[in-house]
């Protein structure tokens, strides 16, 4: 009983710790962040299942913004939450809780990439109803991303989307649709801010031309 008592008091007590530091940071989202992975760290699994609904809708639109293929996306999606499971009390916190996921997530995503092309698959499922309409929930930078705006264009957004190289793909979706950061992206692909940028702006470029060109065999 008295171990119990002391286990509970100490729990409380990082809480306690964890609470005064958020506020320090005045930024409440870091503050359920750090919450919600004290919890996870002591293997609550109601806390796992706040993880699942607060992330899940995030990450599937990733896989499928990614791998252009719902039923590919959802396997990909769960193997995420599944990797997150068994890794998120090894979690040093360096970064975000959600920028850690997903980093996850776009490794994930570039192994079934991988996978798919020796298996030489190529799917090219229509991605209208993505969930909540991504393309027009985050506002993008300006053009070529202004075509991402208009709900109507989505289905062409994403067709020119699966035809850039995986790495671009990636910049594209993190950026434009996924609304992160500069530093963000940083932390999930690894490479230098500025390496980031150029590759951004090489990956905008491309998208910008073969947007140009559907258009037009749309309007021939």
């Amino acid at each position: 009983m008295a171990a119990d008592v002391a286990m509970a008091d100490e729990a409380q007590g990082g809480s306690r710790e964890i609470l005064a530091s958020a506020e320090a940071d005045e930024d409440p989202s870091l503050l359920r962040e750090k919450l919600l992975l004290a919890r996870l760290r002591r293997r609550e699994e109601r806390a796992f299942a706040e993880l699942v609904r607060t992330h899940q809708d995030r990450v599937y639109d990733l896989c499928c913004r990614m791998l252009n293929d719902r039923e590919e996306a959802l396997d990909v999606a769960q193997e995420v939450f599944v990797s997150l499971h068994a890794s998120v009390a090894s979690f040093r916190g360096e970064s975000r809780l959600s920028t850690w996921i997903f980093r996850i997530a776009k490794n994930h995503c570039l192994n079934r990439l991988k996978y798919l092309t020796r298996r030489q698959r190529s799917r090219t499922d229509d991605l209208d109803d993505v969930p909540e309409g991504e393309l027009s929930r985050h506002q993008p930078n300006p053009s070529p991303q202004e075509a991402l705006l208009g709900k109507e264009q989505a289905s062409r957004v994403q067709s020119a989307i699966a035809q850039l190289p995986d790495d671009q793909r990636l910049l594209i979706v993190l950026r434009d649709l996924e609304g992160l950061t500069y530093d963000e992206m940083v932390q999930i692909t690894d490479e230098p801010e500025g390496t980031v940028k150029s590759r951004l702006h090489r990956a905008r470029s491309a998208l910008a031309g073969l947007l140009s060109k559907l258009r037009q065999e749309d309007q021939s």
